[in-house]
């Protein structure tokens, strides 16, 4: 199976083109957006040495993180699956960061998190060792204070920017090259039809109205 795995949800966004359980290539980047995608993608897939054509399936990062990353990378997966009839899978980018840690050796109980705005964090708590990983407190959004706590009681807290909010933490970011690796495990992924993006909070969107003219 050939995958081309799409990443955006954290300020370092990533693409990677992976055939079975071999990483071909893989693009990565930090900057103002992911209005690069498309040369991302020719990038990897020029040093994968691979064209459109051959991609099978589409992995996508779900989130929680940037809302516009993430939809970004959905609606290009969609969009290349209407053109191609590729299959669609996607995973949660926590359990990215977790497999993440792991490639780093970031060993023990680590306390993943992803900014979720309004000075709160998005946090998963997993047991990593050399042999794999496992969720034991499921992903749910708390206040810095808590994990400052968790810092305070010697806990590793990781994830993107980490370092920025918490002294000690570890700052590690969910890469697209993970992602070919975690989609093809059954119990790390979802399929297409249910890929949508990972928010634990509603995104509000409030409408101005519009103010009437002196003539109304």
């Amino acid at each position: 199976m050939t995958i081309l795995a799409l990443e955006f949800s954290s300020p370092q966004r990533s693409v990677a083109v992976a055939r079975t359980d071999r990483v071909l290539g893989e693009v990565i980047e930090t900057g103002a957006g992911p209005a690069g995608a498309f040369n991302m993608i020719e990038a990897a897939l020029r040093e994968a040495k691979l064209e459109r054509e051959q991609i099978e399936t589409l992995a996508v990062g779900l989130g929680p993180g940037s809302y516009t990353g993430i939809r970004v990378a959905l609606a290009m997966a969609r969009g290349w699956q209407l053109a191609r009839s590729v299959k669609l899978v996607g995973a949660s980018s926590l359990d990215l960061l977790a497999a993440q840690a792991q490639a780093e050796r970031i060993f023990g109980r680590v306390n993943v998190i992803v900014d979720a705005q309004r000075t709160e964090f998005y946090l998963a708590t997993c047991e990593i060792s050399e042999r794999g990983w496992n969720v034991i407190e499921p992903v749910r959004i708390v206040t810095a204070g808590e994990i400052r706590a968790r810092a305070g009681a010697r806990e590793i807290v990781a994830g993107p920017e980490a370092t920025r909010w918490f002294q000690g933490g570890r700052t590690i970011f969910p890469r697209a090259a993970t992602l070919t690796q975690l989609v093809v495990q059954p119990d790390h992924s979802v399929g297409g039809e249910k890929l949508e993006p990972i928010y634990l909070r509603e995104t509000n969107f409030v409408k101005v109205p519009t103010r009437k003219s002196a003539t109304d």
